[in-house]
């Protein structure tokens, strides 16, 4: 439960639900609004109470009597969450079920990719499903947004390891679709400033803007695995978009601290986050003084962007995180200020870092030593590799593959691109097949590239309403308010509300609801038209899917049908009823997997 203590800081409590319902009828704007204000007044109170006893750090900071006598000694507590026996983080509290580690099958790292592959399909999965284990297939499956005929056939032209590097090598892969789409969101190539010049004060344009541009680079973006590691990382180092505070800065922190660094070093990466207005606005950092410490950014700092909850951090270590992080603010223009006369002065202690701080002057350098250090720590090397697991391979990733990945990355001074190197030569991804469930938004995504869904004559609007249908089963691209990110794990998005909506959005895209794209004709999915019903249903599956379905599914679907196998074709469309069967492969297990 610590983990939810990062969420719960940042979310209003049962008395408000009732008032937030109202007011997501006023519009998203008013609503996320109320969430940070009520976030700010929690920190602000010192109301936050976490599952392990120890309070809300705000309040040791508040000083003299109140609520900080109140509490007594607990929030300078020495103990950790780990100590407490905290999960390792939110998702884990999720899968706590599956145990600490799941054995696959198959382990070992191998000298290419592709060796990894053949190897892991001489083994007997520990986990079998209905997806095929073909390795092109599990390959887009995973470092993409989801297959499509086109790229199925051009990875398996170019092999695993050719296309892997071309995918790491995102600069060199011509993007000419994704780059051609963008022109319809003139924003998000914009500086601060400029959108500063372009967009009324407080309006949330901007922001919707890189949330449909999002979707179009993934839907349409050559660079797959690009996009993959920047959705990784946004939910990382999470900044929601929109809020109140990113009107003028959220566009520029996905381009300038997500994207620039997505497949570069995590060190620079967090850096370049620790000084960027979105950041520290977002958690508060930006009206941190050393007169009025605001602990939030300097908690989530430890638990959620470095060391995580097993990094053995105490509330004294996330007062002193605070401290040394006060100063970094943000300029009326937007723009990031190191105030030297907000930094607070005298000796700074944060797990096994020390430095005396005697200067405000110095305090920036301070903070760059102190953020180098958690970059570089082992517990937040295991909690990243941990995290790439999870993504990549399961919701319980086995331990040595964990470990295998946090030494890569130390050994490269925190560069991504080895540690992935590393994940796509182990044996435990290429034996995973099926052991991720795709969220709504992936899963939507993954619609939209196997149906073929294009830009069109109005792109813009097309994609607008892709986007609120995202919002519609709660997933549009990094709009998650609490600063943990979107739940990476199955568990997590067993909602009857999300899977409803979700089927809707399939049947949406097969009908082409939303103008202004380019839509495949159902009775077209399938090319050279088969003579009869059963081959029908296996042509659509595999268009559709990538594979063909169990028997005792196709008798299913030909049972929806009201046919036999040898039914006769009369037409495209059989009869009307395609339009329903496609749907039906989409909402099914074979699509939902990954």
């Amino acid at each position: 439960m610590a983990q939810r203590q990062g969420a719960s800081r940042h979310r209003a409590p049962d008395p408000l639900v009732p008032k937030v319902a109202r007011l997501a009828k006023a519009g998203e704007p008013t609503l996320l609004k109320l969430v940070r204000n009520r976030r700010q007044l929690l920190i602000g109170a010192g109301a936050a109470v976490v599952a392990t006893g120890a309070v809300g750090s705000a309040a040791a900071v508040m000083g003299g009597g109140g609520i900080s006598a109140a509490l007594g000694d607990s929030a300078t507590s020495t103990r950790s969450p780990r100590d407490a026996g905290a999960f390792a983080d939110r998702d884990a509290s999720y899968t706590q079920s599956l145990g600490d580690s799941i054995d696959l099958g198959a382990a070992g790292l191998m000298d290419t990719a592709g060796a990894a592959a053949a190897a892991a399909a001489k083994a007997t999965p520990t986990n079998p499903n209905l997806l095929s284990r073909d390795p092109i297939l599990h390959l887009l499956r995973r470092a993409t947004f989801g297959p499509t005929r086109v790229l199925v056939d051009a990875a398996g032209k170019t092999g695993i390891d050719e296309w892997l590097e071309q995918q790491l090598n995102p600069g060199k892969v011509d993007d000419p679709v994704a780059t051609k789409a963008m022109t319809a969101f003139p924003t998000v190539s914009m500086s601060t400033a400029q959108i500063r010049r372009t967009v009324k004060d407080g309006d949330f344009q901007a922001q919707f803007e890189l949330g449909q541009a999002t979707i179009a680079r993934q839907m349409w973006s050559s660079r797959q695995l690009f996009e993959v590691m920047v959705d990784f990382w946004s939910n990382h180092l999470n900044v929601t978009n929109p809020f109140d505070g990113g009107w003028d800065v959220r566009t520029s922190y996905d381009n300038d601290v997500i994207r620039k660094h997505a497949l570069g070093k995590f060190s620079d990466m967090l850096k370049a986050s620790a000084r960027h207005p979105a950041m520290l606005r977002y958690l508060d950092n930006a009206a941190s003084d050393r007169r009025s410490v605001n602990e939030n950014y300097g908690r989530e700092l430890l638990e959620l962007h470095t060391v995580g909850i097993d990094g053995g951090y105490n509330e004294k270590d996330v007062r002193n995180s605070a401290y040394i992080m006060t100063g970094r603010t943000v300029t009326d223009d937007g723009q990031f200020r190191y105030a030297a006369d907000r930094h607070w002065v005298d000796s700074v202690k944060v797990l096994g870092f020390k430095d005396k701080n005697p200067s405000r002057s110095k305090g920036l350098d301070v903070g760059e030593k102190y953020l180098k250090y958690l970059a570089t720590h082992p517990s937040t090397a295991k909690n990243i590799a941990r995290k790439l697991a999870v993504r990549f391979v399961c919701d319980a990733p086995p331990n040595g593959l964990v470990q295998r990945l946090a030494d890569t990355y130390l050994e490269n001074g925190t560069a991504i691109a080895p540690v992935l190197r590393v994940l796509f030569r182990s044996q435990e991804f290429w034996i995973a097949t099926g052991m991720k469930t795709r969220r709504p938004l992936e899963n939507f995504v993954a619609t939209a590239r196997a149906l073929g869904v294009a830009p069109g004559s109005d792109t813009r609007a097309g994609v607008e309403g892709l986007y609120f249908m995202t919002q519609r089963f709660g997933n549009a691209p990094m709009a998650w308010v609490p600063p943990n990110g979107y739940p990476d794990v199955a568990a997590a998005w067993r909602s009857a509300h999300a899977t409803l909506s979700l089927w809707n959005a399939h049947r949406a895209l097969i009908g082409g609801y939303e103008r202004g794209l380019s839509y495949p004709k159902v009775e077209g999915l399938v090319g050279k038209r088969p003579g009869t019903t059963g081959p029908y249903v296996d042509s659509l599956a595999d268009r559709l899917v990538f594979q063909k379905v169990s028997a005792a599914h196709r008798k299913a679907l030909l049972t929806f049908l009201s046919a036999k196998d040898g039914t006769a074709v009369k037409n495209s469309s059989l009869g009307g009823k395609v339009e329903h069967l496609a749907p039906l492969l989409l909402d099914s297990i074979y699509h939902a997997l990954r």
